[in-house]
């Protein structure tokens, strides 16, 4: 059965959207959400949810090198369960080490010099997060 999903790469001021689907094993990146201090405006996400209809939410798990958790992990990990309590969506946590750093590079790689602009580095990351959870979940 084909699932559709919605990443979140979870950030204190920005928060990073992708949607995709299991059927096609494709992400695309979506217009990212303003956060105050990591919280959203949560009619933003309802809407997304209206709009794009997922069966399923990825939130990144920003761990260390060491698997422990990061300063972020527990924010992040909150964040996710509020996605759960609000909307009664499954929520998977996806590792999402190095995926910044990876972001940034395609980013540059596209001819972004610095300034982002809408910041893109926070969507390419959450595909990066779903891309990383569909390549590991490949029969569901």
């Amino acid at each position: 059965m084909s699932q559709t999903l919605l990443a979140f790469d979870f950030g204190t001021l920005n928060i990073g959207v992708a949607y995709g689907q299991t059927l096609t094993g494709t992400a695309t990146e979506l217009p990212g959400l303003k956060a105050r201090d990591g919280i959203p405006n949560w009619d933003d996400i309802e809407k997304l949810l209206k709009e794009w209809q997922p069966n399923r939410l990825l939130v990144g798990l920003p761990l260390n090198m060491d698997d422990s958790d990061s300063e972020l992990s527990q924010r992040a990990r909150k964040f996710g369960n509020r996605l759960h309590g609000r909307f009664g969506l499954p929520v998977d946590m996806v590792d999402e080490r190095l995926t910044t750093r990876e972001a940034k590079a395609e980013a540059q790689e596209r001819g972004h010099k610095g300034n982002y602009g809408k910041n893109p580095i926070d969507a390419i990351a959450a595909r990066l997060i779903l891309e990383s959870w569909l390549n590991q979940n490949p029969t569901v």
